[in-house]
């Protein structure tokens, strides 16, 4: 039987660890253009916020071919979802 996350019990004060695809576009200066792949991942992680999950979100954005760029990171998405997700995100 295939089991969801509303399925899990118990996980208050234990860390989860969620890869989640926010690979969105942002405009030249960096603002999130659209959100629909953050605002597909809110009922997950209210969900663990709920049930007192610590929630460790894993992502990447673009390709950068294994060297560090700057142009691909996350800082701007977390700022956005600290307004979407009504509480802090850590990068």
């Amino acid at each position: 039987m295939k089991k969801s996350i509303k399925d899990l019990t118990d996980i208050k004060g234990k860390k989860a660890l969620v890869r989640v695809d926010i690979n969105v576009p942002l405009d030249a200066d960096k603002n999130v253009t659209d959100d629909t792949r953050i605002q597909a991942i809110m009922p997950t992680l209210n969900l663990l916020k709920e049930k007192g999950a610590k929630i460790i979100l894993m992502a990447h954005l673009g390709r950068p071919k294994g060297e560090k760029n700057p142009e691909f990171t996350l800082a701007p998405v977390a700022k956005y979802m600290n307004k979407v997700f009504g509480q802090e995100v850590v990068l």
